[in-house]
């Protein structure tokens, strides 16, 4: 049986590091791209390969995804996971600098089509392939507050609906995964504070906010091919945050 390469961005901590966990329990070898190379290397594992990336530089991207293809020879599920919330700059519209807006732009946005763009070519080749975008609630209702990350979080989910148009013919699928509030490094700040955890717990039906596992989750279920007829969705992972 061949063996299933799986290339996870933003695989070092969050929802990556536990979607890595989660697809080396399913048999999947992993490549992995993050800024900290070090924690790349252990979200791979002895048997995966790690690398140090940038996934906004262009140049970054197709050098790591050379060596994935030199690895592996092939790539199976591309999970764009990478991305970032922004900084106390990035924030309602005239408000936000623009070195912030485009910083948030480059990862969430750009990020996602410099590794599609790198991965896609092995895909066509092999005829095969499935691309996994972590994209938001944020890219289908506002965050307020959030002008930069909703706007590329919408973005993102819209990139991946256009691979699922432009590429279903040549056998190859592309989801997204619409995480709500999920505690990961970049929340964990508002989570410590009882009294905005109160807050953000208070909008959710389920009464609590996602661990990363449970975004993981989804990305297995999406990764393993078993809804195969599935492409161009949005698969919502919110506790029920955006029925109210």
């Amino acid at each position: 049986m061949t063996t299933r390469i799986a290339v996870v961005t933003g695989g070092g901590s969050g929802i990556g590091r536990a979607t890595c966990t989660r697809l080396t329990a399913d048999g999947f070898t992993l490549a992995v791209l993050d800024v900290d190379g070090e924690a790349a290397k252990v979200a791979a594992g002895p048997d995966g390969l790690g690398c140090a990336a940038d996934v906004a530089d262009g140049h970054a991207v197709d050098t790591a995804f050379a060596q994935v293809v030199e690895a592996f020879g092939r790539i199976d599920v591309l999970v764009n996971n990478a991305g970032v919330s922004g900084t106390v700059d990035a924030t309602i519209c005239h408000e936000t600098t623009v070195e912030e807006w485009d910083r948030v732009l480059a990862i969430n946005t750009r990020g996602p089509f410099l590794c599609a763009r790198a991965a896609l070519p092995v895909m066509l080749a092999q005829g095969s392939g499935h691309i996994i975008t972590v994209a938001s609630v944020a890219g289908q209702v506002a965050f307020p507050g959030r002008c930069a990350y909703t706007a590329s979080k919408g973005a993102a989910l819209m990139f991946a609906k256009s691979l699922a148009a432009d590429y279903a013919a040549a056998g190859i699928r592309s989801n997204a995964v619409c995480p709500g509030f999920v505690r990961t490094p970049m929340t964990q700040w508002r989570l410590d504070v009882p009294e905005l955890r109160e807050q953000v717990e208070a909008r959710i039906p389920t009464g609590r906010v996602a661990e990363p596992d449970d975004i993981a989750d989804a990305i297995a279920v999406l990764a393993s091919g078993r809804l195969g007829y599935m492409t161009g969705a949005a698969l919502v992972v919110d506790g029920g945050w955006t029925v109210l």
